[in-house]
């Protein structure tokens, strides 16, 4: 099969290796229809997750078909279309059980950080029965895509752990599929009285102010002048609660001057290095600082909410892109493209990507 490698110094591959087998009895094997591109696998390349290391399959986000399944696998069946969750819940262990998968003993973020990942053509999943969810019909495949991680990161590690209340005055730093999606969460959700929106380029902040953020702020015109004008709107009070979805010092910084007193601060960006915390500015103001990796336990639920219409990823604007294809040369360009408009993806007008495995056409049909 072909598969998207990584090979060290910010740089990847696609080679050619022995399809997967299953090796547990509790594991699935997937055919991949879907994958996309995670700001985790930018820091990869960057070399910001050392659990990551060379000649590694990367790529957590998926939707296939399941082709195989081990002999303790009752939930599922073969032929069944399924989306691949970010992260490997056993469901048993000590960690599962007070509902923080993310810190599975023998799971967690596992898919394409240390073991082999989703953009390749096949993949094998451990703990398959809590770690695959049949996907509705009524679903696009490719925005299903989202559900794998985008949206129950931005519900989990945003909207709960940011703790948003109706009245709630929310702050949201980065405008990236993450930060966009709590924005979309808090307003269809939970009926905030204000929220604001800070990033950098317009294109991006446009499109925050059109989905109903009520004000918008560009880091491009200077931290200070940023912080007073959005202190401004709220009085002078900092906002109620401050979501920190970029995961830069810079980033970090910001939030803790939103914050109000008896705010909190949810973290979800993934640091490549360490931050100040200016607790000589906050011990006194009874800040929550919450940090959290997805869990995907809110995944069927999401699901559900989407089924409904009470949340839409639709409106994250995915490239389409035919990877892997036959000619070797356009294979290697277009993975790069990918990787290349994910990460620029302002210039390309795209918040995210989605990749086509061979033998499908563009509107997913083989």
């Amino acid at each position: 099969m072909k598969a998207v490698i990584y090979t060290g110094d910010n740089k990847i591959v696609i080679e050619y290796r022995a399809k997967p087998v299953i090796s547990e009895p509790t594991d699935a094997i997937v055919r991949v229809l879907h994958t996309t591109i995670c700001g985790t696998d930018l820091h990869i390349l960057q070399g910001h997750v050392p659990s990551c290391t060379p000649n590694r399959i990367i790529g957590h986000e998926g939707v296939g078909i399941i082709e195989t399944l081990g002999a303790a696998v009752t939930n599922l069946t073969v032929g069944q279309m399924v989306i691949i969750s970010c992260i490997t819940s056993c469901g048993t262990c000590h960690y599962c059980r007070k509902k923080m998968p993310s810190q599975c003993e023998s799971g967690g973020w596992i898919l394409g950080n240390k073991i082999d990942g989703t953009q390749a053509e096949y993949v094998r999943i451990p703990h398959a029965p809590f770690s695959l969810h049949r996907l509705p019909e009524s679903i696009d495949q490719k925005v299903a895509v989202t559900l794998s991680d985008t949206v129950p990161t931005s519900y989990e590690c945003g909207i709960l752990n940011g703790g948003i209340q109706p009245g709630s005055t929310v702050a949201i730093i980065g405008t990236g599929p993450i930060g966009l999606m709590i924005l979309q969460m808090a307003r269809n959700l939970f009926g905030p009285s204000m929220t604001t929106v800070v990033g950098r380029g317009a294109p991006r902040l446009e499109t925050a102010k059109s989905m109903g953020a009520d004000h918008t702020f560009s880091m491009l015109d200077g931290h200070d002048a940023v912080m007073s004008s959005a202190l401004a709107v709220t009085k002078e009070r900092g906002f109620d609660v401050v979501i920190e979805a970029v995961g830069t010092p810079e980033s970090f910084e910001t939030a803790q001057a939103l914050v109000g007193a008896g705010g909190t601060i949810a973290s979800l960006g993934v640091f490549g290095e360490s931050c100040e915390l200016h607790l000589e500015k906050l011990w006194n103001r009874n800040i929550c600082l919450r940090t959290r990796l997805i869990d995907a336990i809110s995944t069927p639920d999401l699901l559900k909410m989407v089924e409904a219409g009470g949340i839409d990823p639709n409106f994250l604007n995915y490239l389409p892109l035919l990877m892997l294809i036959m000619v070797a040369s356009f294979e290697f360009d277009d993975i790069h493209n990918a990787y290349e408009a994910f990460e620029a993806s302002s210039k390309h007008g795209a918040l995210k990507v989605v990749v086509t495995m061979p033998g499908l056409s563009m509107n997913g049909s083989s």
